[in-house]
């Protein structure tokens, strides 16, 4: 039998396959940087958006690309400027898990994120006034507000973040924003139910970044950044979180029976099985590790109800047609 030792040198030598280390090595440290793992708040919003647009027959796949693009360009932006505020001011020294922290390991410097925070902004922002011009002069104001947040949620003297507005920020811009701003963008034209559409969305993202704050609550009250979770309490911010969960089912059904929303959405109600493990996990568990595997999984709840409430909005296309 294979002694544990062995094992582990055999293990060493085997070939790794994981994305970010089949990348070049110049590459890897900007794919930690960009915090992959929290990208699916885009697609979600992005593709529920677009699922309602579909629906609706006023589609435009170029459009989509672009808006897909420029808003992933500006959520990496938002994460650069976080990974970059963060670093200076100290709130990343204590902590123990979390993304990113490419600045605390020494993989980049504190310049390149800094360049990089700018380009991504810039990039996001001329696709969004290229789209503008495609579409109509509502979404410059989204847009405008999409690159407010970027800047705001953690730099300046009141980062939105520090004060306990990130979780408000997050529903709003990835939630409601996000999908009235992509059937505007790849139609030209305003959508009550688009917009409706993202308001479950928006609990549900929001609790992606309060279990990320949930996991952070140590690190972030020693270096007085006041989220939700440090002025509640654990206890108080696993309230806030069954909240955030729950919200996104209670708002869900409520648009369906207000008939806001097609019942066929309804079918992102199998996600429901998840988001109650996810609940209970949180209520029992105090250790930051734990917490950090239920953040992952909260964003992965995320993208299968966006993915869920998109398919309902398709199938309901199907079943008019």
């Amino acid at each position: 039998m294979m002694s544990k030792h062995a094992a582990r040198e055999r293990a060493k030598r085997a070939p790794s396959h994981s994305l970010i280390e089949r990348l070049p090595a110049p590459l890897r440290p900007w794919y930690q940087a960009a915090r992959p793992r929290s990208l699916p708040a885009t697609y979600a919003a992005l593709l529920t958006g677009g699922a309602v647009a579909l629906e609706a027959g006023v589609f435009e796949p170029v459009r989509f690309l672009l808006a897909l693009i420029g808003a992933l360009l500006l959520q990496i932006a938002s994460n650069l400027v976080n990974e970059y505020v963060d670093f200076q001011r100290g709130t990343d020294a204590l902590k123990v898990a979390g993304m990113g922290m490419v600045l605390r390991e020494g993989k980049l410097s504190a310049q390149q994120v800094l360049i990089g925070a700018v380009a991504t902004t810039v990039g996001g922002a001329l696709i969004g006034l290229l789209l503008v011009a495609l579409s109509g002069t509502t979404l410059l104001f989204i847009g405008m507000i999409g690159v407010a947040a970027v800047v705001l949620y953690t730099a300046g003297p009141l980062p939105l973040s520090h004060i306990g507005l990130g979780e408000v920020t997050a529903f709003l811009c990835f939630g409601p924003l996000m999908t009235f701003g992509t059937y505007y963008a790849v139609s030209g034209q305003e959508s009550m139910q688009a917009l409706l559409t993202g308001v479950p969305l928006g609990f549900t993202v929001a609790a992606i970044l309060h279990a990320n704050n949930m996991r952070d609550i140590e690190a972030d009250r020693a270096a007085n950044k006041r989220t939700l979770a440090v002025r509640f309490g654990l206890r108080g911010a696993y309230i806030e979180f069954s909240v955030l969960i729950y919200g996104a089912y209670v708002s869900l059904g409520a648009l369906i029976l207000a008939g806001a929303l097609p019942l066929t959405t309804a079918i992102a109600l199998v996600t429901l099985w998840e988001a109650i493990w996810l609940v209970r996990v949180t209520a029992r568990s105090r250790d930051v590790q734990a917490l950090h595997r239920a953040q992952g999984r909260t964003a992965r709840l995320h993208w299968w109800f966006g993915l869920a409430l998109s398919f309902g909005w398709l199938l309901a296309g199907v079943l008019k047609s």
